[in-house]
């Protein structure tokens, strides 16, 4: 076997966004909490959900909802600096999701981002993922955007991403205030994702793990999934991003919205 074969495979537009996105991401201070929520009552009602409407509900699509929720009742969580340093908190809880399907065999990411989600019930939210995934890349405005983004110079692309950076009304048209996204639905053990986020707030979906728990004085095993909730230091302090987490994780441990109608 020649010891020099190799195979040589152009550069993805996705992956040169990423690149730069990840850029300016580096420049930030995030902090990190990594923690388990009980979701065992929740996917039982999800799958009672399924059972009575023939619907899957997306889990990302509900951890979307409480997150928004959770960010409803303190907005300082999702805002952003604007060129004079003023801290700018919108109403609208914009959520961006990366969402991976295959298409012609590879996985492509398609990007939305859900605006208003503090507004939409989880059915609203589920329903807005499930036409993303039903389109192909070069459909969604996103793709057609990206064809033109990778044909201008790094330099100048690393240029415009710092200028966003400081006006909160482009960054939020662009990227939204919230980024969820998940490593969980790509392998089934128990595990945590540590992000470089380019938002002030940013959920990292996990594995689902079954372990026991006491409960009535006796042990029984429960579903706990794993989340990781970054934060800009600049803008969030320990004790606002520590009371974020408790509202989230109560939302979610609570199956919030999973009683509205599909």
């Amino acid at each position: 076997m020649d010891p020099h074969s190799h195979v040589v495979e152009s550069l993805h537009p996705f992956r040169q966004l990423v690149m730069d996105g990840m850029a300016l991401a580096g420049r930030k201070h995030s902090i990190h909490g990594i923690v388990q929520v009980d979701i065992h009552d929740t996917r039982e009602r999800m799958v009672r959900i399924k059972e009575s409407t023939g619907q899957s509900l997306s889990l990302t699509g509900f951890i979307a909802h409480c997150c928004a929720k959770a960010v409803d009742e303190d907005k300082h969580v999702h805002g952003y600096f604007d060129w004079r340093g003023r801290l700018v908190m919108f109403d609208d809880v914009d959520i961006s999701l990366p969402v991976e399907r295959s298409q012609d065999g590879h996985p492509v990411v398609l990007q939305t981002v859900i605006r208003a989600a503090n507004r939409k019930t989880v059915w609203q939210i589920h329903d807005e993922i499930r036409a993303l995934q039903a389109k192909e890349l070069g459909e969604t405005p996103w793709g057609r955007w990206l064809r033109w983004y990778v044909l201008v110079p790094r330099f100048v692309r690393g240029l415009f991403f710092r200028v966003v950076a400081r006006f909160p009304t482009i960054l939020k048209q662009f990227n939204g205030t919230v980024l969820v996204t998940s490593i969980g639905m790509f392998g089934t053990r128990a595990g945590w994702g540590v992000p470089l986020p380019g938002h002030t707030l940013a959920i990292t979906i996990g594995g689902i793990e079954s372990k026991p728990v006491l409960s009535g004085g006796s042990l029984e095993n429960r579903e706990h999934l794993c989340l990781t909730v970054s934060f800009d230091h600049d803008i969030v302090d320990g004790g606002p991003a520590a009371r974020f987490v408790q509202r989230f994780s109560d939302y979610v441990e609570q199956g919030s919205g999973l009683d509205s109608a599909p």
